[in-house]
């Protein structure tokens, strides 16, 4: 025979684990972005640190409600078939940061495609599933019976659906956009592609929780559904910390270095190659010929020669790009003793 505290808090407690799994992802992610992306705007990061925090009220909520029935309470099994007030606050708590999270993916989708049209449409649904979630917390704490749940489906219903469709709708938005502005160059072609990779994974997975939580709300009064439903909050800010955190490897994953062609090499490739380079770092790149070229960075002032002196809002730093190559021979490699002998060093100022 089964214990009492299986058909209800069976789902609650394995949907709580998997909540406290995804909040330690989260907190290795919010980690790595504080550390990498030092240089973000203010407002960035106040929302990232809001994101976090809200997920640990979460938590804790997630944790007291399951506490309070299984220690404070144990054996009375009266209460294990009612919610409490702290149950109440998953459902506001999983709207509040799903409406965050799709208000930042809107705004951008604004950003990348400037369609007024998708950009209203996704901040509807996502208001209408803030209202959803807000409404079934307010409709747990008047019926809080967990087996009388299935009496307000039409707002679980709008809650869900809502935020599936929200999610669905950035997905296809960003992926149509990106496919249709690629360059045809493989370098940036790979870039885009991994993008929309990103985009369709992090946006797929919250909706197709989402989805799994309301067949299974529908079909059984059992509780299946709090499995799929209690981690969903911590898959819609995992999502976008993905996303922001992978900028790194979109910018960087295709870099140059020793044996790049340069018949593989753009003006938007060099020039992408000059932003990165440090002052007084070396980068050598190969050609079709065999020659190995150097590119010098070096920094240098420059000061207006009418006054009498540099002053600190005159004088700036430009960079000097020196390039020179190297012959090659089949059987030999270039030596870096070789390089500072090279006769002469054409240079471009930039």
């Amino acid at each position: 025979m089964s214990s009492p505290a299986a058909e209800t808090y069976g789902p609650i407690f394995v949907g709580v684990v998997l909540n406290i799994v995804l909040y330690g992802i989260m907190i290795t992610q919010t980690f790595l972005y504080f550390t990498v992306y030092k240089r973000d705007k203010i407002w960035m990061k106040l929302f990232v640190a809001l994101l976090f925090f809200c997920d640990t009220l979460n938590c804790a909520f997630d944790i007291a409600f399951t506490y309070l029935p299984l220690v404070n309470d144990f054996g009375d099994l009266a209460s294990l078939n009612y919610a409490s007030w702290v149950f109440a606050t998953d459902p506001a708590m999983t709207a509040i940061i799903a409406l965050f999270v799709q208000m930042f993916f809107a705004w951008r989708v604004k950003v990348l495609t400037g369609s007024i049209t998708a950009v209203c449409v996704i901040m509807f649904c996502s208001l209408c599933q803030w209202c959803g979630g807000i409404g079934t917390a307010i409709a747990v704490g008047m019926i809080p019976e967990f087996t009388h749940f299935q009496q307000f489906e039409v707002i679980v219903i709008v809650w869900l659906a809502f935020s599936a469709v929200a999610d669905t709708m950035i997905c296809i938005s960003l992926v149509w956009h990106l496919r249709k502005h690629k360059t045809g160059f493989s370098q940036t072609d790979d870039v885009v592609n991994k993008i929309i990779r990103m985009t369709v994974q992090t946006g797929l997975i919250t909706a197709l929780c989402a989805i799994i939580d309301l067949v299974l709300f529908l079909a059984t009064p059992a509780g299946l559904h709090l499995i799929f439903n209690l981690p969903l909050s911590k898959l819609y800010t995992n999502s976008l910390m993905s996303s922001l955190n992978s900028r790194a490897g979109w910018k960087y994953g295709n870099g140059l270095g020793v044996g790049t062609s340069a018949s593989e090499l753009g003006r938007s490739q060099i020039k992408g190659l000059q932003m990165q380079s440090e002052y007084g770092k070396r980068v050598s790149v190969m050609n079709s010929a065999g020659q190995e070229v150097y590119i010098d960075v070096e920094s240098h002032e420059m000061i207006d020669s009418l006054d009498k002196g540099p002053s600190p809002s005159e004088s700036s730093d430009v960079g000097t790009v020196k390039m020179f190559a190297l012959p090659r021979k089949s059987s030999e490699k270039p030596s870096r003793a070789s390089v500072g002998q090279a006769p002469s060093r054409p240079s471009v100022t930039f």
